[in-house]
């Protein structure tokens, strides 16, 4: 069963009492603590900072359809895609910190996004993550007519001919680049990455023989090419195998530090939200995720086994500055 964070009373009884103070400072508005306390009482607006139709379009609208018969409110779910999702980020950010107005984030990329040198609106101490939705793990795979027979075959003919074979990547910034980045650089396994927009693309260039391999999300989509023989996965990014992927994790193929290419799909609010009203999200995502019919929608392999709360998800994005900050900034 998985595991549910609560938001220790203590902390909450801080918080009503900060919020309060600030209320008697402000010259008498002190209902924000009430008002934290009541939430929700008006709609929730959710941004997805990604197109429709997507991973993270369907995690938004799956956990905001259960959010609303959980809260009795309408959630609106809106459609901000562009610049590798910090429009929509953004867009959260510029709304009040009352826990009205929030975002699905997809990490590494929300993460590493305000690491690349450029303005894109936002820092990563702008915002809370609430709770994990779903968590998609990358694969690295090869077409049906590949002569790789495994993963050791494969990696022994990049270091054989460095930079020789050609990967199809999600963007040249994703985890799965940055990955194969540490890959050359820690192992001194060189392959040359070959930056796609998304899977639709990636599949269409492995498959008309573009490239030699992809290392992609392994969504629905993905898992319908190998279970029709036109992948053939070679590993996994996640630290232990996954048992839909007939296919070993990096790590026990010779890459041990090489597991940080998940995608984990999650909500976020501005980081002024309350703390309660915070806990308050974070309790219904984890009430949501145990329902069967939730489950369901979001295909059970992409649920967590265990709960990612709060702390979890922050402890997620914190690791991936550590390690992507240094590569970004160089």
């Amino acid at each position: 069963m998985r595991t549910t964070r609560r938001t220790a009373p203590a902390l909450i009884a801080v918080s009503v009492l900060a919020l309060a103070a600030c209320g008697d400072d402000d010259g008498g508005s002190s209902g924000g603590g009430e008002a934290a306390a009541d939430y929700p009482t008006d709609d929730i607006n959710l941004y997805v900072p990604y197109a429709a139709g997507g991973p993270t379009d369907l995690a938004a609208r799956t956990i905001a359809s259960c959010m609303e018969e959980e809260f009795g409110q309408t959630v609106v779910v809106e459609n901000r895609e562009g610049a590798s999702g910090s429009i929509g980020m953004q867009a959260m950010l510029a709304e009040d910190p009352d826990g009205y107005t929030l975002s699905l984030i997809a990490v590494p990329a929300s993460a590493t996004n305000p690491l690349q040198g450029e303005d894109v609106g936002y820092t990563n101490d702008d915002y809370v993550p609430i709770a994990a939705v779903t968590e998609i793990p990358s694969v690295l795979a090869v077409g049906a007519d590949a002569d790789y027979a495994d993963a050791e075959a494969f990696f022994q003919a990049a270091q054989d001919d460095p930079g020789g074979i050609n990967v199809g990547v999600p963007g040249t910034t994703t985890s799965q680049a940055m990955e194969l980045t540490r890959m050359a650089e820690e192992y001194d396994t060189e392959l040359t990455l070959v930056p796609f927009s998304g899977n639709a693309e990636m599949t269409a260039a492995l498959l008309g023989g573009n490239v030699d391999a992809v290392f992609i999300n392994s969504s629905q989509d993905v898992l319908s090419n190998i279970e029709a023989g036109d992948f053939v996965p070679l590993a996994v990014s996640t630290p232990e195998p996954v048992d839909y992927i007939d296919a070993p994790p990096l790590a026990e193929v010779g890459f041990p530090e090489l597991t940080n290419s998940v995608s984990v799909f999650g909500l976020a609010a501005p980081a002024e939200t309350p703390e309660e009203v915070v806990g308050t999200l974070e309790d219904t995502v984890s009430t949501c995720l145990e329902k069967p019919e939730t489950v369901e929608q979001l295909g059970e392999q992409y649920v967590p086994d265990e709960f990612i709360g709060t702390d979890a998800f922050q402890e997620r994005i914190d690791e991936i500055v550590e390690v992507y900050g240094p590569i970004l900034q160089d």
